[in-house]
């Protein structure tokens, strides 16, 4: 138990009850009542409670831009986690290809596209229970037991902090409850599905109240492995949540909670795509390399879905932590208290060659995070004129990953230049080339040491002033310091028949000028040393206006100045000219400054059947941190830095709509013009890079070029933004025939996205297409009982999540292709 907890606990133990609304709230309970037995999409309701502004208030009250999904919708359409639910949130795109490679982007904006690097933040709050989730793999848990996700668009950094510049996901799981309840719920599918959940909730004594939550989950994979005859993406989870719910009072209740969730996949694989030309040499480039192996893909459709991966694949993850909630009803306010500690432990296994040949060998980055966060707020109670929210919040986090990465036997000629070949010569032609010498860089080995240390303090306040009926004033303001410190170091060691050495940050000059080491070993796997340190105050706040037209119409008006915490390069940093060297230069990175403007209509009509919420917005972000390179020729490795501007702007609208009580419908959509407006140093995209590196503003070739020159960077300012879609939508609906005493239904899930590209810098050979995908359910349901069939993607739409390119600009571009056609049976049964 928290300091601030305990103190709450003192203090109510020798104070009589104050007066005032009882937190069990007859209207608002019947509410969440009616919201989970709500079908898909009818979260527009005003009659549903949210706390998007940490208060409980009718969702069509808040003016914010927000979905509502409720759990019971969660459940019947099978999004058991937030890669599934983006399908029915058009301004939510997830991006993963592996738990520690994933990015959460609301609108375009969130994270740097595909890129691992942890001494970044993100952009896209993620809180579950109140809790802030401080890295976006540790939110890859499936669902269980939820009783609603809000997901808040647009920046929310003067309630929920730093680092919600794009928005924010809060999760609610269902509370312990004093009425005994069991639920269980049993799923059989193709691919050999076995999935089994199971609630039970009930009174210890008429003052404690106990929840129980536990799921697991067997699917076999929709990828073989021909070399080694597994599946892979399968399925293997299993997670447990006890909630512990103490109501000393009316006014006063504290729940301890904690959650465990292990996840071993088997995941996430990319393989052959496609090949596209670049401006190596032909000799270098993929055909040609593949054929000196006598290499060929087992199969060029990568929707055969058939690798060869010769490295060990695994994404092992094991997810937890405690928390304790206050709350104290105190008559004029409310003060709550939220203690967490959290934990993430990732254990991968990756092929980074996506190939059959041993190229690298080993490839992964073990990484354990530990947070704790104390938050305390103290929110007005009442509806007058003036109501409040004030708060300070404490976050600690510590990362610690153990990098390797090892050459195989194949990397020196997949790799390496083939030095002085002969005119016309191809390939390996010549003994004197380091590319002809697998034992070059066959077992070169780059062990990582990555520690990142992040403590961050915020004071926040809100308010929300009526002088008049129907016209609401709402400013915020938050003050947040952080502090955060790393430290990194590669050591490289090569052992085989010619070489044996370690190499260090301190020797490898000596190496090199001893000839024990060569540089093209060193500049593959570079040895370097380096303890980045970061700290800044800032402060953000935001302003909105907002009126009440009528009960059912509500228009608001916001600016909000955000921004997302400043970083530090945790991956490794660019070679100086000496190759010897680090650029120091570029350890930190400077925090991003959002301006965001935004108007929203808000309403309903036809006796409340129907809810159109609609808004348009404009964002834009100087400093943004993105995947960068620097001014000199020759680099290797890409670094997060700080791009001149980007801007966001579009519009959105949900709509739902129940004609009658056996039917409900809706449709919502998207329009999101994200562009680059300035950034003059980005990495040029795979047709324009393995060339000759120019000097910046000297000659190159056009992209393709077979040996031409290559610029050192592009500037792509005016180009779009990766993984974001101009237009995406989603729609569908259920139709429920009375039977019995329950219910037939239909029901139907579809989504569609415009085309987006798969690459920071866009690419000919990385757009991914436009595709829809469906998804329909059909069953009878009564009030304790639901059994339905369901099928996903039901037309087998083929499609990938994302496209990646091979390091080296061999041209190969790599897939990771969404899953197929799934169906199955669901039963489940309340008590």
């Amino acid at each position: 138990m928290s300091l601030a907890s305990l103190s709450l606990l003192l203090l109510a133990s020798t104070a009589p009850a104050p007066a005032g609304a009882l937190r069990d709230d007859p209207v608002a309970a019947s509410a969440k009542d009616e919201q989970q037995a709500r079908p898909a999409q009818e979260s527009g309701s005003g009659e549903i409670v949210v706390t998007a502004r940490r208060r409980e208030e009718k969702a069509q009250d808040v003016p914010i831009a927000m979905s509502v999904i409720g759990g019971s919708t969660i459940e019947q359409t099978g999004a058991t986690n937030l890669n599934r639910l983006q399908t029915s949130l058009p301004a939510v795109q997830f991006y993963s290809s592996n738990p520690r490679n994933s990015a959460i982007n609301i609108r375009g904006l969130g994270a740097p596209f595909g890129l691992t690097n942890d001494g970044i933040e993100q952009g896209v709050g993620f809180y579950l229970d109140q809790v802030y989730i401080g890295r976006i793999g540790a939110s890859t848990f499936d669902f269980v037991d939820i009783e609603r996700v809000e997901v808040l668009r647009g920046p929310q950094g003067t309630l929920y902090g730093k680092n919600t510049t794009a928005g924010a996901i809060n999760i609610t799981t269902r509370a312990p409850s004093f009425t005994p309840e069991t639920k269980v719920e049993l799923s059989l599918g193709n691919y050999d599905l076995i999935s089994a959940k199971a609630s039970v909730s009930g009174p210890l004594s008429d003052k404690l109240a106990i929840r129980i939550s536990s799921a697991v989950t067997s699917r076999e994979g929709t990828i073989e492995n021909v070399r080694t005859g597994e599946d892979l993406h399968k399925q293997r989870t299993s997670s447990f949540r006890g909630q512990l719910l103490w109501k000393v009072n009316d006014d006063l209740d504290f729940t301890l909670a904690g959650d465990w969730n292990l996840q071993n996949p088997l995941c996430c694989v990319q393989y052959y795509a496609r090949v596209g030309a670049t401006q190596r040499p032909l000799s270098r480039q993929y055909a040609a390399l593949a054929a000196a192996f006598g290499y060929a893909p087992p199969s060029t459709d990568p929707f055969d879905r058939k690798t060869d991966l010769d490295a060990q694949i695994k994404s092992r993850q094991e997810i937890g932590g405690a928390s304790l909630v206050a709350n104290w009803n105190l008559g004029p306010a409310t003060l709550t208290s939220v203690t967490a500690w959290r934990y993430w432990d990732w254990q991968p296994k990756n092929d980074r060659d996506f190939t059959g040949l041993p190229i690298t060998t080993i490839s992964q980055n073990p990484s354990q995070q530990r947070q704790v966060s104390q938050e305390l707020r103290l929110s007005s109670n009442g509806d007058g004129r003036l109501n409040y929210t004030l708060g300070a919040f404490f976050f600690h986090q510590t990362i610690n990953t153990q990098g390797s990465q090892v050459q195989g036997s194949a990397a020196s000629r997949w790799l390496l230049n083939p030095g002085n070949v002969p005119p016309g010569a191809t390939g390996c032609a010549t003994a004197t080339a380091a590319a002809c010498n697998p034992l070059v860089l066959n077992g070169l080995t780059s062990t990582n040491t990555i520690n990142f240390d992040n403590t961050s303090f915020a004071l926040f306040g809100k308010l929300n002033w009526q002088p008049v009926d129907g016209l609401h004033i709402q400013p915020g303001l938050r003050l947040n310091y952080d502090k955060k410190s790393g430290f990194y170091e590669a050591v490289v060691s090569i052992h085989n028949a010619r070489y044996n050495y370690v190499a260090t940050a301190d020797n490898v000059a000596a190496l090199l000028a001893n000839g024990t080491a060569t540089a093209d070993q060193l500049n593959t796997l570079a040895p370097q040393r380096y303890s980045p340190r970061f700290s800044d105050w800032n402060v953000s706040g935001d302003i909105t206006v907002s009126y009440d037209v009528s009960r059912d119409v509500h228009a608001y008006a916001t600016y909000a100045r955000s921004f997302k915490s400043g970083g530090i390069n945790l991956s490794g940093l660019p070679l100086n000219s000496t190759s010897t060297g680090v650029d120091l230069s570029t350890q930190t990175v400077k925090p991003e400054k959002v301006d965001h403007f935004e108007i929203g209509l808000k309403t309903q009509f036809l006796d409340r059947r129907v809810t159109f919420n609609t808004a348009a917005f404009w964002t834009e972000i100087k400093d943004y941190q993105a995947t960068v390179n620097n001014n000199a020729i020759n680099v290797i490795r890409g670094y997060l830095a700080n791009a001149g501007k980007v801007r966001v702007r579009g519009f959105e609208w949900d709509l739902a709509a129940r004609p009658s009580q056996r039917l409900n419908l809706y449709f919502n959509g998207a329009y999101t013009d994200a562009k680059y407006t300035d950034f003059k140093n980005a990495p040029c995209p795979p047709e324009l890079s393995g060339g000759t590196a120019t000097a910046p503003g000297g000659a190159t070739d056009p992209a393709g070029t077979p040996g031409g020159r290559s610029p050192a960077f592009c500037d792509i300012s005016g180009q779009v933004l990766p993984g974001i879609s101009k237009w995406s939508l989603s729609w569908g609906g259920e139709v429920r025939q009375p039977v019995g005493d329950g219910n037939v239904y239909l029901g139907y899930d579809g989504s569609w996205r415009s085309r987006f590209s798969s690459n920071p810098s866009p690419s000919a050979y990385t757009w991914i297409d436009a595709y829809s995908l469906s998804n329909v359910r059909l069953g009878w349901r009564r009030s304790d009982l639901n059994i339905y069939g369901w099928v996903r993607n039901v037309f087998d739409k083929r499609y990938f999540e994302l496209l990646s390119v091979q390091s080296g600009s061999t041209g190969l571009v790599v897939g990771q292709p969404g899953d197929p056609r799934t169906y199955g049976l669901t039963i489940s049964k309340s008590f």
